[in-house]
């Protein structure tokens, strides 16, 4: 595979760069034309709290100055998101899809094994989505551990918060915000907890991602998009001074 660094020609990094990159973030930016960068989302979301070292995390602050320099690097044309994930912190996990979500450059999602919990906004926080046939989703309301206060206000956060969610993922899917509530609070699927878990084909069927697919399917999309992009700034230098 051949690999490149921000500016740089893929043959020019060496393979320990490259080893060291995937070790490091567990990314690496791939050339074929089109310059990409492949970004990991694996196990839990690590938020404010670290997590036990033994637990397999992608730690959000690592992950948030990949995304600006990808959007930033002209040399990356780019973003594919591949997932993995339990869930995590709800607010890490946010972050990171509205920072997605709010990229110019063309993003491709796909979900492997599991697309989980705060997984779900991740994964369709992207351009377009695609889940593999054999991962799954689970759909779930918001939960805590620790010591909580029970109070009104409490209820009434965990409230807000859900809310949140919901409409993160209800704004770039094509799930209904009653459809989504109705999943997360299904009483009749999971035997110690609320919600639903959807395999590749429902998921699809009910409009939270957009295609069913692999890693071939997921690349086909993305280098069409990027040359879709490419085509329309080619337009616009060729169109005259002063044409909108």
């Amino acid at each position: 595979m051949k690999t490149a660094r921000n500016g740089e020609r893929p043959e020019d990094e060496g393979a320990e760069e490259q080893l060291q990159r995937i070790a490091d973030a567990g990314s690496v930016i791939t050339g074929s034309g089109r310059t990409i960068h492949c970004l990991t989302v694996i196990g839990q979301i690590e938020g404010h709290n670290v997590l036990p070292s033994q637990n397999k995390t992608t730690k959000y602050e690592h992950v948030i100055p990949q995304l600006v320099a990808i959007e930033e690097d002209p040399g990356i044309d780019g973003l594919l998101m591949i997932l993995n994930t339990v869930g995590g912190d709800v607010e890490a996990g946010l972050a990171l899809a509205e920072l997605v979500a709010g990229m110019r450059k063309p993003t491709v999602s796909l979900v492997l094994g599991g697309g989980h919990s705060i997984g779900v906004p991740l994964a369709v926080a992207a351009k377009h989505s695609f889940i593999a046939p054999s991962a799954t989703m689970t759909i779930h309301p918001v939960r805590m551990s620790g010591l909580m206060l029970g109070v009104p206000q409490t209820m009434d956060y965990f409230q807000r918060m859900q809310e949140r969610i919901t409409s993160f993922v209800t704004a770039n899917s094509h799930i209904s915000p009653e459809r989504f509530y109705e999943l997360a609070m299904n009483t009749q699927e999971l035997v110690m907890d609320v919600g639903t878990v959807l395999d590749g084909t429902d998921a699809v069927d009910e409009g939270l991602i957009d295609s069913l697919g692999s890693l071939s399917d997921a690349l086909s999309c993305l280098y069409r998009m990027i040359d879709a992009e490419k085509k329309k700034g080619r337009k616009k230098k060729a169109s005259p001074k002063g044409e909108k």
